[in-house]
């Protein structure tokens, strides 16, 4: 009885994974099918048609990046008379000291330039966009994280799309500005660049819905009015409005050949709180909006998209669930009778379930890597087994945010430190080490080192067993989980404690 229970969950929670993986080769159809339906302005703007534009920077303690991105957006080419510039202030740091004196010399340079600096950090950053629309001059608001990095013909390259009335946002593909920095940011790349190039692509130009990424793109001010303001009920508040205005009829557009350059997070911890807050938003938004989804005269292939879309992050919790099943299924339990009588039936039931859990999320990633890298691509394929790793390693970290997600677990905003580095190592190694800048820890690497360890036993064990198809692919999961436990591990030894004496602790709050 207990083995007929083992197996029907595992095959399950693996039926589960292999879903999702399918859903993969869906998008890979879907951008390929489309490929060719690139967006275009209804018509364009003459230079005196041109609307005013505001540009947004919502910030809180950037010390080391708030120069660079004001630097880029003192290039901007754009008419100085239509163009407004917004610095969202919520930092309790020397932020607000450099972010005056640059709105000093933004207004020396003949910028409209507003300062506005909130001491009541409430709804984080959708508060501060919220609180800074009221005093917005432009329809158009163009919004950048402190991180970003814009390029000088940004505004002019996305304008024209909003000829069209019914287009309420345009979203820009994000670039990486520290992409080879080490394997971490390498992984993060491949990660984003398979969500922007191929899922946003697909769902656009394929008419389903698709959302907002936060920043890097452009609202029209009516549009965001129409479809209820800024929320702040969820940490994933442009998820949220995009759902809302895509409900109400308004258009999308994503311009994947327009790239704005960001810094990825060169650290686990804070790579692991930008996941957790993603994963965590993106369950919130779930529960919020999936049931209006599914009460829209939208039709049904949108519902379905979106459901996918929506539900994505509870494969985390298939991870985990798996990992529990993995220990009796490789253990020396009797087989089922049906599966000693006909042996060839677990590989026939394990192979399609493989090919869509694992081989499709490979394939999904090479495609992105090939479509913005052709000439270099093949590079990438060293580092799938690590991104598949990585994916595993993150599995404790998410489902405990899809689980606080379910569990009405209400928690602040927790900003991604950032540090304002480029490709360059060893100049910006000693800026992340010196960096007042941490993220919160956590006993979750114990947790994850724990799981490490498991599974490094079962891997061992069926070597030792002659399993050795099956401890090759069971690698990835010690692999993830000693890659995502060991850095954490070492911030909370007394070393690294001392050096990070000083340092402030993001907390969000």
């Amino acid at each position: 009885m207990i083995n007929w229970i083992t197996y029907t969950l595992y095959f399950l929670v693996l039926f589960g994974l292999a879903g999702y993986g399918f859903h993969r080769l869906t998008t890979l159809y879907l951008y390929f099918k489309h490929a060719k339906d690139i967006p275009v302005p209804l018509k364009k703007y003459t230079e005196d048609e041109l609307p005013v534009i505001t540009m947004q920077l919502p910030c809180f303690n950037e010390l080391h990046v708030i120069e660079r991105l004001i630097d880029h957006v003192s290039l901007i080419e754009y008419p100085k008379d239509k163009f407004q510039v917004q610095i969202l202030d919520d930092s309790t740091d020397e932020t607000t000291e450099i972010c005056k004196a640059q709105i000093t010399r933004l207004h020396a340079l003949g910028f409209d330039a507003e300062y506005i600096h909130r001491t009541d950090r409430t709804g984080f950053k959708a508060g501060a966009l919220e609180n800074g629309t009221k005093t917005a001059k432009g329809e158009l608001l163009f919004i950048l994280d402190a991180d970003f990095a814009p390029s000088p013909d940004v505004l002019l390259k996305t304008v024209d799309h909003f000829t069209d009335p019914k287009v309420g946002m345009i979203q820009t593909r994000w670039g990486h500005l520290n992409r080879e920095y080490n394997m971490l940011t390498r992984i993060q790349a491949m990660f984003l660049d398979g969500h922007l190039e191929l899922e946003q692509t697909a769902r656009n130009r394929s008419g389903r819905f698709f959302t907002f990424n936060g920043t890097g793109g452009m609202w029209r001010k009516s549009c965001i009015a129409d479809a209820g303001g800024w929320e702040h009920d969820t940490l994933t508040e442009d998820m949220d409005l995009s759902y809302r205005a895509q409900l109400k009829g308004w258009r999308f557009v994503f311009l994947k050949d327009v790239e704005t350059p960001a810094e990825l997070p060169v650290d686990m911890d804070g790579f692991k709180s930008q996941q957790h807050r993603w994963t965590k938003g993106s369950i919130q938004c779930c529960k919020k909006c999936l049931a209006d989804i599914w009460k829209s005269g939208y039709p049904l292939k949108c519902k379905l998209e979106a459901t996918a879309h929506l539900t994505s992050n509870f494969a985390y919790l298939l991870l985990i669930v798996l990992c529990f099943l993995l220990y009796p299924k490789q253990g020396n339990t009797p087989q089922l009778e049906v599966l000693q009588t006909y042996p060839w039936l677990e590989h026939f039931l394990n192979v399609p379930i493989f090919f869509f859990g694992s081989v499709s999320v490979a394939m999904f990633y090479l495609v992105a890597q090939k479509a913005l890298h052709p000439k270099t691509w093949y590079k990438e394929i060293f580092y799938l087994p690590f991104l598949l790793a990585l994916g595993i390693g993150m599995s404790v970290n998410n489902a405990k945010a899809v689980i606080e997600a379910l569990c009405n677990h209400r928690s602040g905003f927790v900003r991604t430190p950032k540090y304002g580095i480029g490709e360059e190592k060893a100049e910006s190694s000693n800026q992340v080490k010196s960096s007042r800048y941490k993220t919160m820890k956590s006993m979750m690497p114990i947790i994850e080192v724990a799981f490490a360890i498991f599974f490094a036993v079962v891997v061992i064990s069926n070597f030792v067993d002659g399993k050795y198809v099956t401890a090759v692919l069971l690698c990835p999961f010690p692999i993830g989980f000693f890659y995502t436990s060991v850095p954490s591990l070492y911030r909370m030894m007394p070393i690294s404690r001392k050096n990070e004496e000083g340092a402030i602790v993001d907390e969000g709050k």
